[in-house]
């Protein structure tokens, strides 16, 4: 699970499984007993959390490089998933001054 959070959600199973890919059924019932998420899950939930960090922090120029830096395919990609936790898209997102005021969550300060 520590790969999870030091590469932001995209270290893909198979990595996770050191070449033994006969185990990896029973990885995702281990993972989903004890994290409540199937690994593909808790990798979205947190390459989201580092894209929506940026969105907030950072304020990049565009979503196409958010969801680039964010190792998604697209930006396409990134704001399906993004609007599948949230239920907005990110431009609806950032102008609800609401929903942005969970950027105090992502400050250093």
């Amino acid at each position: 699970m520590t790969r999870f959070f030091l590469t932001s959600g995209s270290t893909a199973i198979a990595t996770i499984l050191k070449e033994n890919s006969s185990r990896r059924r029973q990885l995702e019932r281990n993972f989903l007993k004890q994290v409540g998420l199937s690994p593909k899950q808790l990798g979205k939930v947190i390459r989201l959390q580092a894209a929506l960090k940026m969105l907030l922090t950072e304020k990049p120029g565009t979503l196409t490089q958010i969801a680039y830096h964010s190792e998604y395919y697209d930006q396409a990609h990134f704001i399906k998933d993004f609007k599948e936790f949230t239920g907005i898209n990110p431009k609806e997102f950032l102008s609800n001054e609401k929903m942005t005021l969970s950027s105090v969550f992502y400050s250093d300060k």
